[in-house]
Parts: structure tokens; C-alpha cells; sequence
């Protein structure tokens, strides 16, 4: 049994031996900012809280995507959770597509999008946002398709409860997708021990599972959470277009584009739910011959101690008036960082800029 101590209680975890991966390889340990839930499993190949290599990010999802099963229903709809496993959605989704070339991806999404047709709308009860949105495809041909989906692939870095899973699949049978026979959740850590829903085959993959157990302390802190949990529009409208997963798609390529040389340092950051071609910049740099980390922004706040190194907060790039993070980063450890947005240049924070002076703001050609 491994025993974390964090200052609003101890979490206790079991890990099964018959796991992919060993627990060291794959997560640590920190605090949330929120009365809801104080702790979090933090991902070591994620590349979300801690910066990690494209490659290291492309053989967790690649090993998660494999364990998927084969010979399931078709068609087959992949929905990575937002905002922390978009990234690992898209990518899960790229590799299955070897297996299964029709497979359509949508991420969850806190951004409301104009013009598209809103498939759901659930909770994740012990969010730090807890509203999240699914949309369908305004195309009509891909959104039938969405609509006659057979298997559901839920793709999410950990699993604690198995709650939200279930409330995103009730979301998704009210709103018409009455086809669906057969659910699998994949998952980097699961510690749910699964879950079940009447008249549905539920499978669980990971590279990780076992049980976890909270214990509060007995005189816990005061929390209290900054206000992130808006699901709005902001003063700084999307100009990138949401074909990598916030609007449903069969696979995106790579849109941003930069020069690496052999041995340079770089940290390229993602901001929020907008990750999967920041992370497709970070791999074509890698393969450049740089020495290549990515990471991303995050609202999700996270208390300074265990896996939480460095923190810093500002305003988000969307213009909606909440707090956004980077964990982990000393920009001294790399020559240049690569900002990349979906919103315009000027809609980055100051504040941001001022801390990493080496670093730069990546857009897409608009």
C-alpha cells in the first residue's frame, strides 16, 4: 500500500500487480484547490502538469490504444474528457484508427461553439468545472453517423469513480445516440474498479488500476477555489478552426508549424482544452533533432508541494475573466518556449510573457 500525505487528509493507494505499468513511471501525487476533492493523481506522461517528451507522450497513448479490443460494434465514436485528456483522446483515437479507419473523435469541451449542433450537455460532479459540453458535427452525413454509433470509447487520464463516465453516457442516450451496445473507458490510471450500465457490454483498459482509499484529517484547512468554472464565450473569440476534436473529426493534421536545431531546448506549451497540434509542433520538432518537452495550461488549481514544483497563475487567453496555471516550468531550462494558442497574440496575459522572457506565441496561418 503506498500512503500520500496531504494536509486536508491521506490517500492510500493499491495498485494491482497484474498493471501495464508500475505506479512510479506513470503518476505522482498533489493537492487540489477545491472543497470538492483534495486530491489528484498527476500524470508523468501526460504532458499536462509535468513536462514530458512527445515520445514518451506517444508510447502512454499508443499502449493504451492497443489494449482497446478488437472486432468491436461499428460505427465507433472515441470521446476524449476535457480539459486534461483531450490531447490523450486525439491521440488514443489516432492510433485505434489502424484498427478501426471510420472511428470519429470529439473531445468534451468547455467552450461553447457557435454554429454547431450541442449533442449534450453533463456533469463531472468533482470538477473544478463541473459542466462540460459535447457536440455533434454540423456536417449531416458525419452527425448520423455520430447518432448510429454502436461503441463508445471514453478516454480519460485517471478514473476515481466511474461517475462521470456513466453521467456522459446517460447525457449522450438522451440526446438520441440510442444505438450504443458496448462502452470501454481508457484509461492511464483507473482506480474505479469499473463500472457496469443496464443493457450495455462495459469494458475497462489502462495502464493502470487498483483501488484508492481517503482518509480526511482531523482539522482539514479552509479551501478556497478560484473561479474557473465558466462555460462561456470570452472577449477573445476562437479563430483556429476546432477541427481537432472540439467539433467531431475523423483526425487532424498538423497545423503549426517552427524551425528546431539539433540539441535546442524547447518547451512547447498548449493552452487548455487547445493541445493536440501544439503536440503535433512538439513531436515534428523532436524529430528535428531538438530536445523537445511539452506541457500545458491548465485552470485546474493545484496547491505548491509533492509533484507541484513551480506555479504560476494569470489571466486566461479567452477572455473570460478566470485564472489559468503552468506547473512545473523553470524557464531557465530551456532555450525557447512556444506559446501556442487558438486565439489571437494580444489575448496572452503580460503577466505570462514577463515570467518566460525566452518565450514566444505560436498561431495558426487564419
Amino acid at each position: 500500500m503506498i500512503e500520500i500525505k496531504l494536509s486536508r487528509g491521506t490517500l492510500s493507494l493499491t495498485p494491482s500487480p497484474a498493471s501495464a505499468w508500475q505506479w512510479q513511471d506513470l503518476l505522482e501525487f498533489a493537492e487540489r484547490i477545491n472543497p470538492k476533492r483534495a486530491f489528484l493523481f498527476v500524470s508523468k506522461v501526460l504532458g499536462r502538469h509535468i513536462p514530458v517528451s512527445p515520445a514518451q507522450m506517444c508510447a502512454a497513448y499508443t499502449d493504451l490504444a492497443q489494449r482497446i479490443p478488437d472486432n468491436l460494434p461499428q460505427p465507433l465514436l472515441v470521446i476524449g474528457m476535457a480539459e486534461t485528456a483531450v490531447g490523450l483522446g486525439a491521440g488514443v483515437h489516432h492510433v485505434l484508427q489502424q484498427r478501426y479507419p471510420d472511428a470519429v473523435f470529439i473531445s468534451t469541451t468547455r467552450h461553447p461553439v457557435a454554429d454547431a449542433p450541442l449533442l449534450a450537455r453533463f456533469l463531472e460532479e468533482h470538477s473544478h468545472a463541473q459542466d462540460q459540453l459535447l457536440y455533434g458535427s454540423p456536417d449531416e452525413a458525419l452527425q448520423q453517423l455520430i447518432l448510429n454509433s454502436k461503441t463508445v470509447v471514453l478516454v480519460d487520464d485517471e478514473a476515481s469513480t466511474g461517475k462521470t463516465f456513466i453521467n456522459l453516457v446517460a447525457a449522450m442516450q438522451q440526446a438520441g445516440l440510442n444505438q450504443i451496445s458496448h462502452v470501454v473507458t481508457a484509461t492511464l490510471a483507473d482506480w474505479s474498479s469499473g463500472f457496469q450500465l443496464d443493457g450495455l457490454d462495459c469494458q475497462a483498459v489502462s495502464l493502470l488500476s487498483g483501488d484508492w482509499q481517503w482518509q480526511d484529517a482531523s482539522n482539514p484547512p479552509t479551501i478556497h477555489m478560484p473561479k474557473v468554472d465558466t462555460v462561456a464565450h470570452g472577449t477573445f473569440p476562437v479563430l483556429a478552426q476546432s477541427n481537432w476534436g472540439r467539433l467531431p473529426t475523423r483526425g487532424s493534421q498538423a497545423s503549426l508549424n517552427a524551425t528546431a536545431k539539433i540539441g535546442e531546448r524547447i518547451l512547447v506549451l498548449g493552452t487548455g482544452e487547445y493541445v493536440w497540434p501544439p503536440y503535433l509542433l512538439a513531436a515534428q520538432l523532436e524529430q528535428q533533432g531538438a530536445e523537445v518537452k511539452f506541457s500545458a495550461i491548465t485552470r485546474s488549481p493545484i496547491a505548491l508541494g509533492q509533484a507541484i514544483k513551480h506555479s504560476l497563475a494569470f489571466s486566461d487567453n479567452y477572455g473570460l475573466g478566470i485564472q489559468n496555471f503552468v506547473y512545473n516550468v523553470d524557464h531557465t531550462a530551456y532555450d525557447r518556449i512556444l506559446i501556442a494558442i487558438e486565439t489571437s497574440a494580444e489575448s496572452v496575459d503580460p503577466l505570462l510573457l514577463q515570467a518566460f522572457p525566452n518565450a514566444e506565441i505560436i498561431t495558426e496561418a487564419y
